[in-house]
């Protein structure tokens, strides 16, 4: 890991820095590009204190994040993250920034009293079923996730 990364708690100016990325991360999943439709939803996101989010940067630019969402776990009598979005670079990969923004969630999580994490990944994205195995993350293996699309 290069020394010159640096781990950011992300703040509303850093909108568009991030939504760049975020943009590269939604296109992975096959949506069309939009960086203006990123950004928003990024600024959208800080703004309203709806999720918080962790950045690594290199020379002012962004190169990976990871974005949280806080909610209940009725089971546990907790509060719980949902780590949705994760996402580096493709040409900064394999230099442990997605541990470094992985580490970043947990501590966050530590410090505010959180039960634990979630999060979900594609069954072919084995890159990051590797990581998270590799922090001693689980596989779920007593629940199935559903999801309903409602469209307008």
């Amino acid at each position: 890991m290069k020394e010159n990364f640096v781990i950011k708690e992300a703040a509303v100016d850093d909108s568009e820095k991030i939504g760049e990325v975020f943009d590269l991360y939604r296109q992975f999943y096959k949506k069309d590009p939009d960086k203006i439709i990123s950004m928003e939803y990024i600024k959208q996101r800080l703004a309203n204190k709806d999720s918080k989010i962790f950045f690594v940067e290199e020379n002012n630019v962004c190169i990976g994040f990871a974005q949280l969402y806080i909610t209940f776990d009725s089971l546990e009598l907790a509060k719980k993250i949902i780590l949705y979005d994760l996402f580096v670079r493709s040409e900064y990969r394999k230099q442990g920034i997605g541990a470094m923004l992985m580490n970043a969630a947990k501590n966050f999580a530590e410090e505010n009293n959180i039960g634990g994490i979630e999060l979900s990944t594609a069954i072919s994205n084995n890159t990051a079923q590797s990581l998270y195995e590799s922090l001693s993350y689980e596989r779920d293996t007593e629940f199935y996730n559903y999801y309903l699309s409602i469209k307008k």
